[in-house]
């Protein structure tokens, strides 16, 4: 059973029953199929499952055995490897994630954490040593957050920060790449960094990067739902849809996209794609009353003040809601990840190596509040799963360790290494292989961010931008729209900014950026062909 889930663990048992499984409801559209609250040593947990895999009940959580009992969001590749290694352990259930238990209480957790191929976030009471323990891959696919109950002081974890607000002070994300011992934070694996760099040549470089990503694509086609497809037309969803193709030559991929009503940029590249690989595609259309009526919804899943984040996040949101209310898929396969391994539009102005390595490990080592927390919470919330074949740590590992100089715009092509990987060899039209990127916000259509900017215009003064600078002093919004946006997710969540680190925007510190005032790739000057 692989799983997409919501839970909260918290280590305090006389928590009232009732409020506790009111909390666990505020993530009900993460795991609809079924809720669970168990009772274990010191610790009260909760479930909601999708089922993925292992459909019957076999595999509902939280799993106990060996004197621990586990919850555990998320998927293990190498579950069946890993099951070789504790050879004495009868499993109850076809569950990748039961292999943890026996895992733990062979190795620790400690060694547990660094032999997982996986995405995951996990809470576990062993109740031998009396410890709630907690752990998050090393990306920060899955998410978790935690906090201390008030009053008392006990450590609390859900999935998702809404479900802990209420009754924990000190709410704050997880740090992805790290476990929980009972006592203190460690990091086990930093993804952003690579203890060896290597200059392989070019065709070795891409090769590499071909068999890796393909590899990344096989392992999450597995699941006994039905697997779909997000579609933008762009490079990095393109790849996965075709990788996917050649991986599945019998089935017929169902595809879906979406934009607006008035000058959509990805749709036509979509279709073009969709006809290419023969795709069951599906297109759906927004409108400004559509985004505008889905913005407060968004924030509130999301749980973001920051602009780019929300400003991708509505047309990808509403397409995840079209899709679940329309078919009876449970899993997408999307494209994110990709930038941050191989560089933005913004990158191409990094101004040395050096610089551009640094900026893909702080974007690597950021991306859990920013894509990928888009990416979660669009697809969670309207109760499906997602997988990221480009956050792969296989991948991202050989990616992040390849000489910068080679990943920097040296070829006149963004992103070139990744292109080449793919080139001829019949997976893309080479315009749509070759052309330039344009950000999600902007290829739904030029007209989104132009109407979100529009409404704000029309809600606040001067003044009252003037006046957020001293009503917010964390990262005090700087234009109307920010305004618009901080102050939504301030009544869902007040105080609570310090979850997102800053605003996304392109580094600044490098000259030809430093009067860059906007998140989009549209105020550059490189943007060129890339909004056509």
């Amino acid at each position: 059973m692989k799983i997409m889930c919501g839970f909260v663990a918290v280590d305090k048992l006389d928590y009232d029953v009732k409020e506790f499984e009111d909390i666990l409801q505020t993530d009900c559209h993460r795991g609809p199929d079924m809720t669970w609250v168990s009772d274990f040593g010191t610790t009260k947990f909760g479930f909601n499952r999708l089922s993925i895999m292992d459909l019957s009940a076999d595999g509902m959580q939280p799993f106990k055995a060996l004197d621990c009992m586990l919850v555990c969001n998320g998927e293990i590749y190498n579950y069946q490897e890993l099951e070789k290694l504790t050879p004495d352990f009868t499993y109850q259930s076809t569950s990748d994630c039961e292999v943890l238990i026996p895992l733990y209480r062979k190795y620790g957790l400690d060694v547990m954490c660094k032999l997982l191929d996986a995405e995951f976030a996990l809470v576990l009471h062993d109740q031998v040593s009396g410890k709630v323990l907690a752990a998050r891959d090393p990306i920060g696919i899955r998410p978790m957050f935690y906090g201390y109950v008030k009053g008392s002081g006990e450590i609390a974890f859900a999935s998702t920060a809404k479900s802990l607000v209420k009754f924990c002070d000190q709410v704050m994300p997880f740090p992805p790449g790290h476990y929980y011992d009972g006592h203190k934070f460690v990091c086990y694996h930093d993804a952003s960094f690579s203890p060896k760099m290597i200059s392989p040549s070019l065709d070795e470089a891409t090769k590499e990067i071909h068999d890796r990503l393909v590899a990344g694509v096989k392992k999450r086609l597995h699941a006994d739902a039905p697997v779909g497809y997000l579609l933008s037309g762009g490079l990095d969803s393109s790849l996965v849809c075709s990788i996917a193709t050649k991986l599945l030559p019998d089935k017929k991929l169902p595809t879906f996209a979406i934009g607006m009503d008035r000058n959509p940029i990805d749709l036509k590249y979509a279709r073009e794609v969709a006809d290419y690989l023969g795709t069951d595609h599906t297109e759906f259309i927004m409108t400004r009353e559509d985004v505008l009526g889905a913005l407060r919804e968004v924030i509130y899943a999301l749980e973001t003040w920051d602009i780019t984040t929300i400003r991708a996040s509505i047309g990808m949101y509403l397409l995840c809601k079209k899709i679940h209310e329309t078919t009876d898929l449970k899993v997408l396969l999307t494209g994110e990840c990709s930038d941050e391994l191989f560089g933005y539009k913004y990158t191409d102005y990094a101004p040395s190596p050096a610089e551009f390595q640094a900026e893909s490990q702080k974007r690597i080592k950021e991306l859990y509040m920013y894509d990928v927390l888009r990416a979660d919470r669009c697809i969670s919330s309207n109760s499906l799963e997602g997988r990221v074949p480009f956050a792969d740590l296989d991948f991202v590992n050989y990616v992040m360790s390849l000489d910068p100089q080679m990943k920097m715009n040296i070829y006149g092509k963004g992103k070139y290494l990744l292109r080449k990987a793919f080139a001829d060899q019949d997976y893309l039209p080479t315009d749509i292989l070759m052309r330039e990127k344009a950000a999600f916000s902007d290829a739904v259509g030029h007209s989104l961010v132009d109407d979100l900017k529009e409404y704000a215009e029309e809600k606040y003064s001067d003044q009252d931008l003037k006046d957020a600078q001293a009503k917010y002093d964390y990262h005090a919004p700087f234009t109307k729209e920010s305004l618009l946006y901080r102050d939504i997710f301030e009544e869902f969540f007040p105080g609570q900014a310090q979850w997102i680190k800053d605003y996304w925007m392109p580094n600044k510190t490098w000259e030809a950026l430093k009067d860059v005032d906007d998140p989009s790739a549209r105020v550059l000057k490189n943007y060129g062909d890339s909004g056509k």
